[in-house]
């Protein structure tokens, strides 16, 4: 199918994909009101739209820390990317330092470290959990150090799993998962022969590698919900702050005592974040939550955001509710499962193509300049 708009890709996703994997990562938690609210919300915020302002040679590019990017978007880190395209972490990662933005790599990706850091030279971010089994957590941290990585981004939402409905419907688990799966698989050839075939080995490489032996997509959920800590606090990352040699980004913020929190614990930034819908369901959506953090803590760490954030528009309301950068979580997937690298790299030009139109009918010429004041107060 032709491809003209970030929307585009969800569709070529959705029939490119066996169903457990679409739904996977299309769906959230319980009646998925929070899910959808994420991106209405912050589709109904009214830009204003400015004219005659002289708006040649726009800007783009951003600074964060000690990393320039070209844009002001991380891709986010997601469970399984490499089910969705063949060693799927890989292709992302390219396709970000392509375009000069960081790429996250999530804990329970396909890919293990040692495989994606190597092919890129930008260095990776990498996302972990608090988990049980601290070992592992002291292993990845070391290997995620060994290869690069200067900024770590900790996900702290996720102490139970949220129910996901939709999971047990598709075959991603519930009774004969399995065998749903292969049989999805077999009516979807280009995606069994690419990713199922090609695409070996399917297991979750970051844990693999520290067990020693292969986790299986079977064994994921299972792994999940035995190593997340609903005990988890504060003081189980202070460790982590004190022996991490870079920038810790703490994600799953969706309460001004929280952000203040994770300023006082001594984040260098947090990410406004509902797991994209994918945890609590009725909690605020991002776009909600985002104006309230901000006002409390805009300057004493990074704001970066993530759940609803469709096409580039929606970057700019983001930034202009308060945020220093954004994170792409479902849009680049479906731009993966699509067509693969080259489909991220057009997701990200698309979202550019968005954003210099928005930046030029708000009167916005930098990042910096896209502040509460290019909104409509109704």
């Amino acid at each position: 199918m032709i491809i003209s708009s970030p929307t585009d890709f969800r569709v070529a996703a959705k029939d490119k994909l066996p169903p457990f994997l679409f739904h996977y990562i299309d769906g959230g938690s319980y009646a998925e009101k929070t899910l959808h609210n994420n991106s209405q919300d912050l589709a109904n915020i009214a830009l204003k739209q400015r004219v005659l302002r002289n708006m040649a040679d726009l800007d783009l590019s951003t600074q964060i820390w000690d990393e320039s990017f070209a844009l002001p978007i991380a891709l986010s880190p997601v469970g399984l990317t490499g089910m969705y395209a063949k060693r799927g972490e890989v292709q992302a990662a390219k396709a970000a330092q392509n375009k000069g933005i960081p790429f996250t790599m999530s804990t329970v990706s396909v890919c293990a470290i040692e495989e994606v850091a190597p092919v890129i030279e930008r260095p990776m971010w990498f996302q972990l959990y608090v988990l049980k089994d601290r070992g592992f957590m002291k292993n990845v941290l070391d290997r995620a150090q060994h290869a690069g990585v200067k900024t770590l981004v900790f996900t702290v939402d996720m102490p139970v799993p949220g129910a996901r409905y939709r999971d047990m419907h598709s075959g991603m688990s519930g009774q004969y998962a399995n065998m749903r799966r292969i049989f999805q698989a077999m009516c979807h050839p280009s995606w069994a022969l690419n990713v199922g075939l090609l695409g070996k080995p399917h297991d979750l490489g970051n844990i693999s590698t520290y067990r020693g032996s292969p986790t299986k997509l079977e064994d994921y959920i299972g792994w999940l919900g035995a190593n997340f800590d609903p005990s988890i606090s504060w003081q189980d990352l202070e460790w982590i702050r004190d022996t991490w040699d870079g920038k810790m980004i703490v994600k799953g913020i969706l309460d001004e005592g929280d952000a203040k929190d994770a300023v006082a614990f001594g984040a260098d930034g947090i990410v406004v974040s509902n797991h994209g819908g994918r945890q609590l369901d009725g909690a605020l959506s991002t776009a909600q939550a985002l104006p309230m953090i901000a006002s409390k803590v805009k300057g004493d760490l990074k704001i970066f955001v993530d759940s609803g954030i469709r096409n580039g528009l929606d970057v700019v309301r983001m930034l202009a509710l308060g945020a220093d950068c954004t994170m792409l979580g479902r849009s680049y997937i479906y731009a993966l499962a699509a067509q693969g690298q080259a489909g991220v790299e057009h997701l990200l030009d698309l979202y550019r193509k968005e954003m210099e139109v928005a930046m030029t009918l708000t009167g916005a010429k930098t990042i910096a300049q896209i502040t509460e004041d290019i909104l409509v107060h109704c």
